[in-house]
């Protein structure tokens, strides 16, 4: 998971960067940018899961918005060919991939700090160290 992790700051690095020629390049570097910082907190034991909840959140309102993209019967040939600009239908196509995989891995990085406060909690060792301090 640590190498997983570093690997997906590093896309998500890059991916910030590579925006700056965007036509809309503020809330891709900003939500990538986040990535970053949220990965960085993960790989150094700082992440807490309600911080990885928030892109899951945005992302998942940011999604619903572009979906009537997909209605518009874009050519998958036209999304995944070229990478430059075809129109504006096939740009929000390729923007809903960009944030499902923001989201899929916000989502597996809030669930590892949660599971662990969880398991903490109910761990035998927390139950016996609550037996002993009434």
């Amino acid at each position: 998971m640590k190498i997983l992790n570093l690997v997906f700051l590093g896309a998500f690095l890059l991916s910030a960067l590579v925006q700056l020629n965007d036509p809309d390049p503020l809330q891709w570097i900003v939500i990538y940018s986040a990535m970053v910082v949220i990965c960085g907190l993960q790989h150094f034991g700082r992440l807490r899961w309600y911080i990885a909840a928030v892109p899951v959140l945005i992302c998942g309102v940011w999604i619903a918005s572009l979906l009537p993209a997909l209605n518009q019967g874009v050519p998958w040939g036209e999304v995944l060919g070229s990478l430059t600009m075809q129109n504006d239908t096939v740009e929000e196509v390729r923007e809903i991939g960009g944030l499902v995989l923001v989201l899929l891995w916000a989502v597996a990085l809030s669930i590892v700090p949660y599971s662990k406060a969880h398991n903490t909690q109910n761990s035998p060792k927390s139950a016996n160290a609550d037996q002993q301090n009434p």
